[in-house]
């Protein structure tokens, strides 16, 4: 669990995220390459690119007629910093913000936060991006009950009022605040230390839980030993606030990176059509855990529980774009490989959260499934996960980047 809490502390924002993933890719022996280059590829080579610096795709060039792909978000609900972002009040400096993704908002009161992202510096006659994190923390200070006397009854946070930052005394500007930068991309994120809980340690809270679980895991997966065929590992940023971006699920990153395979392969369209029709691609995200407070909340049939291994999530108006094909193809790679797996439904009579897999599929038409580990307190600024639920993952993964497993027709080959 070390790689993983360290991960989870330094990943901060979806740059940060992508800078690590690229990390461990480089110490297993892949290659970065660039979108504005031309590629040289080998077969059997291991290769990645980064987009924006918050987006990544790594794959494998090995022998096979189809693609094994997995997809997951390296961002997590936060609070964007705005351009002059400096108030006055009494003495003291506080941070202009905004809602970055749908946050549970209270939770982000009384907790160490840093700003972090990434700025954008002048040097030699060129801008240059860099990321970024605060040596120093800040804090959003809840109203104390004896001036709030109903919060415990009814307390709505309002973003431009109550979730403003203290991040000084005295006179201060922004460039004593965030260094010499010419414009910046940051957030307020959570900067709370991983930590166990649990009789025998079994749970672990941290922020950002939701998704960078899936990140590591899949790059874990792709750099595996067994991995055979042409495999690939998206991670995206933008999700939490709809992937409709050159970065996020809705933009082209991962078709343009297929298309070049394609061509390494020498693939005419109508083969490349035809390896993607026989493809399968894994929507990794995190989903809710039947809550030990509030049980109700969960379907009565499918209890999607913490240690209950891998959760393999279906929506009928196709939120999740689980089949049964799909469901069956995993199911069997994750039996084969003794991995644990459960299935997730919504409560008929509440509204399912979204993937980035339905819009991945507006680029890369392939069949699909959702699955991802069951946690609690999703969109807090510390969420929760039982620790096995991760190892299963891992090796579910793994599994399925070292199968032979495609879709033909109304069939699933090994």
């Amino acid at each position: 669990m070390d790689q993983l809490t360290t991960f989870l502390k330094t990943s901060y924002t979806a740059y940060h995220a992508v800078e690590n993933s690229a990390k461990i890719l480089l110490q297993e022996g892949f290659t970065r390459l660039f979108e504005h280059e031309p590629w040289n590829l080998k077969e059997g080579g291991k290769y990645f690119v980064i987009r924006g610096g918050c987006s990544l795709v790594a794959f494998t060039t090995g022998k096979g007629s189809n693609f094994k792909i997995i997809a997951s978000h390296a961002d997590s609900p936060a609070l964007k910093l705005k351009e002059n972002p400096v108030m006055k009040s009494d003495g003291m400096i506080k941070c202009n913000v905004e809602k970055y993704g749908g946050s549970i908002l209270y939770s982000f009161f009384d907790r160490p936060l840093r700003f972090a992202g990434r700025v954008v510096k002048e040097e030699n006659g060129a801008l240059v991006a860099h990321n970024y994190v605060s040596d120093y923390r800040v804090v959003i200070p809840s109203v104390a009950i004896h001036m709030n006397r109903e919060v415990n009854d009814k307390f709505s946070p309002n973003v431009q009022v109550d979730l403003l930052p203290l991040a000084a005394l005295g006179d201060c500007t922004t460039q004593m605040l965030l260094g010499d930068c010419v414009s910046y991309d940051l957030f307020a994120v959570c900067d709370e230390e991983s930590f166990e809980s649990g009789k025998n340690g079994e749970f672990l809270s941290s922020p950002r839980v939701d998704n960078l679980t899936s990140v590591l895991a899949s790059v874990n997966a792709i750099t595996s030993k067994d991995v055979s065929g042409v495999c690939i590992v998206a991670i995206f940023d933008n999700e939490e606030i709809g992937s409709q971006t050159r970065q996020g699920a809705g933009g082209d990153l991962l078709a343009s990176v297929i298309d070049r395979i394609a061509r390494f392969q020498k693939m005419s369209d109508e083969q490349r059509l035809c390896a993607l029709s026989s493809s399968l691609l894994i929507s990794l995200d995190n989903a809710h855990a039947v809550h030990p407070n509030h049980p109700e909340k969960s379907d009565p049939t499918n209890r999607t529980l913490l240690g209950g291994g891998v959760v393999i999530k279906t929506h009928a108006e196709k939120s999740y774009t689980t089949d049964a094909l799909t469901s069956s193809a995993v199911k069997t790679v994750f039996r084969r490989a003794n991995v644990k797996y459960q299935t997730f439904f919504n409560r008929s009579d509440i509204k399912s959260g979204g993937t980035l897999g339905a819009l991945s599929l507006g680029q890369v038409c392939v069949p699909s499934v959702d699955m991802g580990i069951a946690q609690l307190a999703m969109h807090s600024a510390v969420e929760t996960f039982a620790k096995e639920d991760f190892i299963q993952l891992q090796t579910g993964l793994a599994a399925f980047f070292a199968s032979n497993v495609r879709i033909i027709d109304d069939a699933v080959l090994f």
